[in-house]
């Protein structure tokens, strides 16, 4: 095979006028900082699994969280409220996932259940947060941790489950885009 001519750039050479850019990592995205806030969902979720598999009292798992490395820098305000609000109101999360589940809660793989609980307490109770937002990081949480298709369904029954949860917000956010 033959070498490029030399007037040819190589892929990683600045273009003229524009700066060089750096190679994506392997799997093709770019690696991008963590927001404190998305280190917190994760974080919670590592908990919220353990607890749902060793049901080990919520102490119990935090403390096992908090010694992990990287703790320091997801929003603790935030981790706290997710993880200890849906151990405390996992049951009220339920019943309103149920509306829109195909199959019994029990019946989610513990993954899927943890990011649907995510997602539903930051509907509930995090209204700082826009109800795109808490479905979106609910969907990327499930990409990155759950099984193959499993963003597809938190997509789903986030999706159905936001209008009765923000009906003002939604309804405007779809009256936008019309």
């Amino acid at each position: 095979m033959s070498e490029a001519p030399e007037n040819t750039p190589k892929a990683d050479a600045p273009i003229e006028g524009r700066p060089a850019r750096k190679p994506a990592p392997a799997g093709g995205q770019r690696d991008r900082a963590k927001s404190s806030r998305r280190r917190a969902r994760e974080f919670a979720l590592q908990g919220l699994y353990e607890w749902q598999l060793n049901t080990r009292d919520g102490a119990s798992v935090d403390a096992n969280i908090r010694e992990q490395d990287e703790f320091a820098k997801c929003d603790r305000a935030h981790y706290d409220a997710l993880l200890h609000g849906v151990i405390d109101q996992h049951h009220q999360l339920d019943a309103e996932l149920l509306k829109f589940l195909d199959r019994r809660a029990e019946e989610l793989s513990p993954i899927e259940h943890a990011v649907l609980w995510i997602g539903v307490y930051e509907l509930i109770h995090c209204l700082d947060v826009p109800y795109k937002v808490a479905i979106n990081e609910a969907v990327e949480l499930a990409k990155s941790f759950g099984g193959t298709d499993g963003h597809k369904y938190v997509n789903g029954v986030l999706d159905h489950l936001a209008p009765s949860l923000r009906p003002d917000e939604v309804k405007a956010a779809r009256s936008n885009h019309r």
